[in-house]
């Protein structure tokens, strides 16, 4: 087990390292110790603060650091929350991209850290994007245009799309920074892969302290989750843009997966039952039944079983746009509503299920 594995868990070579030690996670858990106590964290942490690195590194051993992984993947599985996955992954992405551009970068400054640092060609490979990837001068790159829509494809901004990008031969330029990002969802989809996990009692059973304090701990910060008046004019700036979109793109199916979502579980949060949610989006009645589904999967008979996602996930998804200066004062988009709800005037509330009965 080396540094680089710990650092970059997801990578081939590290599970291969987990594969080589011969571990036994059943055993492992079991044993507790500094693994599953970093396994912990790393969920905790990617919950609540949108990044998988250790507060206090130096207490982690490379061998705790790497198998805290696979732990956190069980942990996360079993955790059972709606969104909790999807934030995890964003997290793990996140936290890969801000150390693989370290990397990187002294890469090109010509720093040596002999096999400590990942390099571009070995991260590129790891995804099957050897020679799909190419260097082409002044910090910029070729991709393949079939690489590119795969990397892009959950990037919803409107320069992530082809039409606005310049086309050439079948390549798509980039610059670095573009290039990380587009790293980034790469590792994330990676991280998504195969989760949750099936996890036997014999793994799961040990792990009942661990998952009973994250569940505290995303109780312990969410934010309200009930209120008494549904106006979309005092919504987030994400959430008013993926009301937007939903209406004027061809309704929800059109959103990405965790655009979607985001926006469901906040309309859910404010209020709104399966019905409102449908009419408020006017969604086509082709994908009304779909949309049904999709709520009976995030809400019970007491309202929905978890807030949607954070503002520093929202960000990492690419949907937090045009923020303003409650945004800089608040950690989640329900908080901005609860926020604006509180300091607007009793007569400029006007509940939106009041205005659509008249209507």
């Amino acid at each position: 087990m080396e540094r680089l594995h710990a650092r970059y868990p997801f990578l081939d070579a590290s599970r291969a390292a987990v594969e080589a030690a011969g571990i036994d996670l059943a055993e492992l858990v079991a044993a507790g110790g500094p693994a599953v106590e970093r396994g912990h964290e790393r969920v905790e942490r990617a919950l609540m603060d949108g990044t998988t690195a250790a507060e206090e590194p130096r207490l982690w051993s490379v061998r705790a650091e790497l198998l805290s992984y696979p732990i956190a993947r069980v942990l996360v599985s079993l955790l059972d929350v709606p969104g909790a996955i999807e934030k995890y992954a964003a997290a793990e992405a996140a936290t890969a991209r801000e150390r693989f551009v370290e990397d990187f970068e002294a890469d090109l400054e010509l720093k040596s850290a002999g096999g400590e640092r990942l390099t571009l060609d070995r991260l590129l490979a790891d995804f099957d994007l050897s020679g799909r990837v190419e260097a082409i001068g002044d910090g910029r790159f070729g991709l393949d245009v079939t690489a590119y829509l795969e990397l892009a494809a959950a990037l919803e901004e409107p320069q992530w799309r082809l039409a606005r990008r310049p086309l050439s031969d079948g390549t798509v330029p980039v610059g670095r920074p573009a290039l990380y990002t587009l790293l980034r969802e790469a590792v994330g989809r990676r991280v998504r892969d195969g989760l949750p996990l099936p996890v036997p009692a014999e793994i799961e059973e040990p792990l009942s302290a661990e998952l009973a304090s994250l569940r505290r701990s995303i109780a312990d910060i969410d934010p309200p989750m009930s209120f008494e008046t549904v106006t979309p004019g005092l919504f987030p700036p994400c959430m008013r843009a993926l009301l937007s979109r939903a209406r004027d793109d061809g309704g929800l199916g059109r959103l990405t997966d965790h655009s979607r979502f985001s926006l469901v579980s906040f309309l859910l949060a404010t209020g709104l039952d399966a019905e409102g949610v449908i009419a408020l989006c006017d969604v086509p009645e082709s994908d009304r039944g779909s949309v049904r589904a999709q709520i009976d999967r995030l809400a019970d008979e007491d309202g929905p079983v978890a807030a949607p996602p954070s503002c520093v996930v929202m960000d990492e998804y690419g949907d937090c746009v045009n923020a303003d200066d409650t945004c800089e004062t608040i950690r989640h988009p329900l908080s901005y509503y609860e926020t604006e709800l509180r300091q607007t005037p009793d007569d400029r509330v006007t509940d939106w299920r009041r205005q659509s009965e008249t209507r």
